[in-house]
């Protein structure tokens, strides 16, 4: 998770279902704060059951509302099927939604300033 720069990872089965997620958060209270030893500690034992997934119709914004309601910060996307394709973070949908409140700034603000309405 460290080398590339991740706070979670899904845990899938041979068909590439999801099983669990393993986060920063699991290390931290399943692992440290439990003083298990990582290099004896199955990660079955340690990560996070009982994943909510979404598939791929969902919007960003659908995405986030549901992550901030919900309090999780990983968001494991998968097929039809169930296999899992991604994982979109808490992080990834802010960054979207600034970018698109400044577009929308941006705009209210090219609007307003030429000399009459309409341009």
């Amino acid at each position: 998770m460290l080398s590339c720069r991740v706070g979670g990872v899904a845990i899938v089965d041979e068909a590439r279902h999801v099983l669990g997620i393993f986060t920063e958060r699991d290390v931290l209270v399943r692992l440290a704060l439990s003083r298990r030893d990582p290099a004896l500690t199955p990660i079955m034992d340690v990560m996070t059951t009982g994943v909510e997934t979404a598939r791929t119709e969902i919007t960003a914004g659908e995405a986030l509302t549901v992550m901030l309601e919900r309090h999780f910060r990983h968001l494991p996307i998968v097929d039809a099927d169930g296999k899992l394709l991604g994982i979109i973070s808490l992080r990834n949908l802010l960054q979207w939604r600034t970018e698109d409140l400044r577009r929308e700034l941006d705009s209210l603000e090219q609007y307003y300033s030429n000399d009459s309405l309409g341009g």
